[in-house]
């Protein structure tokens, strides 16, 4: 067991590794050595806070969590054709959701089951436990047009690696990655609103604090596909400011650059 453990361990450091070389060339190692050992702090510290969610009260999280730019969520509705909140795995992203439920905006976020079902139910509940609803993003597409077309909230994660078929190549830290393009698509066909929400450690306030961006510029050329190229690269960069803002607080054991353009080499080949 315990040497299943090391390996499974120096399998996500050494993933880390390589994904801060690419994003932090300019870094020496121990910089980026720091950072990596930071990062999974913040993980640490979120986990524990999960921990907690199942019991606590909306009157609890509300008093953990400092909360900026309300204001541009309630301008988003206001517009009344639905929003788009994207977001990353930064700081405590699953705080995210909840404590969003907990300050009256609850919403529908799109998630990937797991396979034991038992822990499935556990996760599922907590992240409802105030109002949210989850979507099976096997099965999403009308169920995510349903909720924007009804003037709803949907919240999705734009950091992830896709499989080449579900995704296009856009870059992050200047390096192609194989990225979603549902909530570009989304807002073209809809004219949601798109938010970026992030929930990152403030060291010098000593707790989580929710940043609501404003509303972003939506702009139409009439050719879907290029607009979809340039907002799905557009929502890329908002998530690659923010990893810049507070590089210690992202999920840097994902392999972000898993997939790549057709005649690369995979850059995880080392990882086995």
């Amino acid at each position: 067991m315990a040497q299943i453990a090391y390996l499974v361990s120096w399998k996500l450091r050494r993933i880390g590794e390589l994904n801060l070389k690419m994003a932090f060339p300019e870094m020496s190692r121990r910089e980026r050595s720091r950072l990596l050992r930071d990062s999974i702090v913040n993980l640490g510290r979120h986990l524990g806070e999960f921990s907690r969610f199942s019991t606590i009260t909306p009157e609890i999280l509300r008093k953990t969590i400092d909360c900026e730019g309300l204001d541009n969520l309630d301008a988003a509705q206001a517009l009344g054709r639905g929003v788009i909140m994207i977001t990353g795995h930064l700081g405590a992203w699953e705080m995210g959701s909840l404590a969003l439920s907990a300050f009256g905006y609850p919403f529908e976020l799109l998630v990937r089951r797991i396979e034991n079902s038992a822990i499935e139910r556990l996760i599922d509940n907590t992240r409802t436990r105030f109002g949210n609803r989850t979507i099976d993003k096997r099965s999403a597409a009308r169920s995510m047009l349903t909720t924007l077309r009804k003037g709803g909230m949907l919240g999705l994660l734009v950091d992830i690696n896709v499989v080449r078929n579900k995704g296009i190549f856009v870059d992050f830290f200047g390096v192609p990655a194989s990225t979603t393009f549902i909530a570009a698509k989304l807002a073209l066909r809809t004219g949601a609103a798109v938010v970026p929400i992030f929930v990152p450690w403030e060291e010098r306030r000593q707790r989580f604090v929710m940043h609501i961006g404003a509303p972003l510029t939506i702009e139409c050329s009439g050719d879907e596909e290029k607009d979809i190229r340039q907002l799905t690269s557009r929502f890329t960069k908002t998530v690659e400011d923010y990893v810049r803002r507070y590089p210690d607080q992202w999920l840097w054991i994902h392999k972000r650059w898993r997939t790549r353009p057709v005649g690369e080499q995979n850059f995880y080949h080392t990882v086995t």
